[in-house]
């Protein structure tokens, strides 16, 4: 379970740090539209962040009251790649083929951790 969760703390840092640092040449090379400011995905950079810093946290101090487990990690999991898919079934999600191929692969990553996670629960 704890490399389950490591792999969680590099994907969830690498995402929210570059979203953080260079959110709009991030979205241009995904392929995604391009929002008039960077204030919304540097904002959502933050936020997975702060999620990889918890289950950080909870595995340098799994004593510790904070921090954010695996049962925390599911939902989060599952909302975002519901998140993803809601608009690539709609036909809103991306402008590019290479947008929409970006979100398929995150939404199927996501899903799968989620279930890896409810495995292992």
């Amino acid at each position: 379970m704890q490399q389950l969760l490591w792999f969680e703390v590099i994907l969830k840092a690498a995402a929210g740090g570059t979203l953080l640092l260079i959110p709009l040449t991030a979205i241009r090379i995904a392929g995604l539209q391009r929002p008039e400011t960077g204030f919304w995905p540097r904002l959502l950079g933050a936020v997975v962040l702060g999620i990889a810093a918890a289950v950080f946290i909870t595995l340098q101090y799994p004593d510790a009251r904070g921090g954010l487990g695996p049962a925390g990690l599911i939902p989060i999991n599952l909302a975002g790649a519901a998140a993803m898919l809601a608009p690539l079934v709609m036909g809103t999600a991306a402008p590019t083929r290479r947008g929409k191929a970006f979100i398929i692969v995150n939404a199927v990553a996501l899903l799968t951790l989620a279930f890896l996670e409810i495995a292992h629960i």
